[in-house]
């Protein structure tokens, strides 16, 4: 950690800082005029450069820093580049995509030196700079064609080819932040994390990042659908220096996510809204008094640390509000209890208040061949209607798996998750990726704005795949399920599953500092009554296990393919609900956290008719030698089917009893 974040993150504990306003209100008071956008340099570019504010920083440097020393002046503790464009995205609509990483670098050393000017004139008052990484005009989770929502402008890969071009000149000039700001796809904004934190690792170097994102309407959601608790379990992974919003609403319209935001998030929080809401002519009519009021009201709300204004804010905005501010206490950072932390369009928390997570396991053309048939036949919408079931039914995340040998794995993942992303009823919830190949779960985390879970990494390639996988993981903001499998093989019994979890769990927290909350270990369920002595024990072993981890790996998960253990039945689906009802009852009490299960092949352990269940118990429990054969007799009279329309309410209340 430098002197600069050393100084700056004492005065956040010191007082609120603040930002500046608005680059483009103070540039439309100048009046330019075309040829002021062009200069000398560009005077004959063929692209019109009229309305190109990040040009300016070329051709109008003196107007540029002159908006810098009015905010400055106003009180501002840290400025924001003149860079919000400026990238070879938003650049090409004026034909100057050769000209980013010279425009970041610039902007970058014109803040710099205004900055460093008014430090020296107010000692007792450090500036900062603040390198401005802008959404782009494209976005990764959202379809340009109407009619073919699984369609994408722009990936995950040249975002953050894009966004590294811009990072390298915002620190060669010299900024003391990174900010990705104006967020409104998520998934632009995880390209940008994963941009910096590349950056970061191959300069061996590190900035504060700041992190924003833009509430669109009243629904209090991105543009891409996220509500703020799951915009903010999707980035927390960059363990950013603060997270605000900015832009599209008035302080008036952000105050209760902000409220929230301050809430859930253990790091800094900050707030640059706009001058109220835009008028018929599109301009702002909120009065610096106006904002000042309603953000001295945050302050004293304790939602606030880092304070400014965005479109329709002046140096007027920001003097008015340094002065209401002045007295008032920062917020001190919530602590937030260590738990796994899931989103899709919506937030899901993994913690002693939620005892089981269902993982629907439909969406998986292993384990189904409906679902198999589907994709292989590229009947799409059907295979969306699957997963839409698997949520109706109760699953919390859905298992999408797409390994197949007659499919190309990676186009059917890429396809399904961007299809996915345009259904509400099916991407409000997490997205387990599941794969033996890590390129397929890559192609996966590049199209999922959630945070996601990637099933799996393991030992088995040995430890420097392992970690290389799992720093991978922490940069795309994913949890990780680890398999105890090494390079020996797949562990089957209690002491090896104990052994290789352990093992994995000291190299992920000690070796890369991954959150332990992100881990969860599958100690592998195997098939019991399968008539081999061998496997009686084997869910007796995996019960145990997820004991020994809940009680010996601090913030560690367990899961599981439940639907392994009674694979010896299949064909027989009442007796496999039978007895996926009772490992369930007993391996949740263990501390299963979450199954890969299908929710209508599990009861409610307490309806099973009490003969049935003991015969079950003893062959889950192996308590008894003859087990295997007492349920084999009576199976065949297990046979039925539910009546149309029937469910499972296996889940129980709210606690998820079973």
């Amino acid at each position: 950690m430098n002197n600069s974040e050393l100084t700056l993150r004492r005065l956040l504990g010191e007082r609120i800082l603040l930002l500046d306003g608005a680059m483009g209100t103070m540039i439309q008071a100048h009046g330019l005029k075309s040829e002021d956008f062009h200069g000398d340099e560009f005077s004959g570019h063929s692209y019109d450069q009229t309305g190109n504010n990040d040009l300016l920083t070329l051709t109008q440097p003196s107007v540029i820093a002159s908006i810098h020393d009015a905010y400055l002046r106003s009180g501002s503790d840290i400025i924001e580049t003149n860079t919000f464009n400026s990238n070879s995205i938003s650049m090409a609509d004026y034909g100057l995509e050769r000209e980013v990483a010279r425009l970041n670098k610039a902007a970058a050393q014109l803040a710099r030196e205004r900055a460093e000017f008014w430090s020296a004139e107010t000692p007792d008052k450090p500036r900062f700079v603040a390198g401005v990484l802008g959404p782009t005009n494209a976005t990764a989770s959202i379809s340009p064609d109407v009619n073919d929502p699984g369609s994408r402008s722009i990936t995950f890969d040249q975002l953050v080819v894009c966004y590294d071009e811009c990072i390298r000149g915002l620190v060669e000039g010299g900024v003391d932040i990174l900010m990705i700001e104006t967020i409104f796809d998520t998934l632009n904004a995880k390209a940008a994390i994963f941009a910096v934190e590349e950056y970061f690792t191959r300069e061996k170097t590190r900035l504060p990042v700041m992190i924003s994102a833009t509430i669109t309407d009243a629904s209090g959601r991105t543009l891409s659908g996220q509500t703020t608790a799951a915009f903010w379990n999707s980035v927390a992974h960059a363990k950013p220096l603060s997270v605000g919003l900015n832009c599209a609403l008035g302080a008036k319209e952000i105050r209760p996510y902000i409220e929230e935001l301050s809430k859930i998030s253990s790091v800094y929080t900050s707030v640059h809204p706009n001058a109220g809401l835009p008028n018929e002519f599109g301009g702002y009519d909120e009065e610096p008094s106006e904002t000042a009021s309603f953000l001295k009201e945050f302050a004293e709300s304790k939602f606030l640390n880092i304070a400014g204004g965005c479109c329709g804010t002046t140096p007027e905005h920001i003097k008015a509000i340094a002065t209401a501010l002045k007295d008032v206490a920062p917020r001190e950072r919530s602590h937030i209890p260590p738990s796994l932390r899931l989103s899709g369009l919506e937030p899901l928390t993994v913690d002693d208040d939620l005892l089981f997570v269902n993982v629907g396991e439909r969406t998986n053309v292993t384990g189904s061949r409906a679902f198999a048939k589907l994709i292989l036949e590229e009947r799409y919408e059907e295979a969306l209607e699957v997963a839409k079931q698997q949520v109706d039914n109760g699953a919390q995340v859905i298992d999408i798996n797409m390994d197949e040998a007659m499919l190309d794995s990676k186009h059917a993942m890429v396809r399904f998750l961007n299809l996915v992303a345009a259904e509400p009823d099916i991407c409000r919830v997490p997205i387990m990726l599941d794969s033996s190949k890590w390129e397929i779960i890559e192609a996966g985390l590049k199209c999922v704005q959630g945070k996601s879970i990637i099933n799996s990494i393991s030992l088995k390639e040995g430890e420097e795949e392992f970690i290389r996988q799992a720093r991978l993981a922490m940069k795309y903001g994913a949890a990780v399920v680890v398999m105890a499998f090494d390079e020996t093989g797949q562990a089957d019994t209690y002491e090896r599953k104990i052994e290789i979890c352990e093992r994995a769990y000291n190299l992920l927290t000690k070796t890369l500092d991954f959150p332990p909350e992100d881990i969860i270990f599958d100690p592998n369920i195997f098939a019991i009554a399968t008539g081999i002595e061998e496997h009686n024990n084997y869910a007796v072993d995996f019960i145990n296990a997820t004991r020994w981890i809940k009680e010996n790996l601090p913030y560690a998960k367990v899961s599981g393919g439940v639907s392994n253990v009674s694979f010896s039945f299949r064909g027989n689906e009442p007796a496999r609900e039978a007895i996926h009802t009772v490992f369930l009852y007993h391996a949740i009490r263990a501390g299963l956290s979450m199954g890969i299960v299908n929710a209508g092949m599990v009861g409610v352990y307490d309806d099973l008719d009490p003969k049935v269940r003991e015969i079950v118990e003893d062959v889950v429990l192996n308590r008894k030698p003859d087990a295997t054969e007492k349920l084999i007799e009576i199976a065949g009279s297990l046979k039925g089917e539910k009546k149309e329309g029937e469910k499972n309410n296996w889940r129980g209340d709210e606690k998820n009893k079973v």
